[in-house]
């Protein structure tokens, strides 16, 4: 169980990491935002390693091949839209537009491919995967509600700047995560 929980923090973190930026480019982010993005980012993280441990290791190898490009390329799109965005100057937008369902699709599955590799582990291991998704997907919403308030806090403190940086991040996220599995994970 320690080594789950263990799995389940190092998961969480790109989803700390979106939240926070999430937090501080959204402005009037209320409780309700908290709650729905924790919700994606949990729920994402509980059902792609239920979704690897299904697939088995038969298809591992292909996973692992893309997985990678395909979370820096959503955060890519994703970040590079929030910084067009906030220079187009339309504060209006910021405020209602900002954190889509969409978004938020987008954002979960970006952050939680590498729980899916992790549940081909799980299936490989035989670890009981409905035990290990639920701590996985509890400890994900807690962080990322964490991580959203952090944010809402600097973003409170930054106003202006906040939307820039918040996409920012989440490009440096997805290039932190192609450079890991490109240069350290083969």
């Amino acid at each position: 169980m320690i080594t789950i929980l263990l799995i389940a923090v190092s998961l969480a973190m790109d989803a700390f990491a979106v939240s926070i930026s999430n937090g501080v480019s959204v402005r009037g982010f209320r409780k309700q935002d908290a709650i729905r993005q924790a919700a994606f980012f949990g729920g994402f993280q509980f059902l792609m390693p239920v979704i690897g441990w299904v697939l088995g290791s038969s298809v591992k190898t292909y996973i692992e091949a893309v997985d990678h490009w395909i979370a820096f390329i959503l955060l890519l799109i994703i970040g590079g839209n929030m910084i067009r965005e906030s220079l187009k100057g339309d504060d209006e937008d910021k405020v209602s537009g900002a954190l889509t369902n969409k978004m938020l699709f987008f954002q979960a599955v970006a952050t939680s491919i590498d729980a899916l590799a992790v549940g081909i582990s799980f299936a490989i291991l035989d670890v009981n995967i409905i035990q290990a998704g639920v701590v996985i997907g509890i400890v994900s919403f807690a962080i990322s509600c964490m991580g959203a308030w952090a944010g809402k806090y600097l973003g409170d403190k930054l106003q202006s700047k906040a939307e820039i940086m918040g996409g920012i991040v989440l490009i440096l996220i997805g290039t932190k995560i192609l450079v890991e599995h490109i240069f350290i994970g083969g």
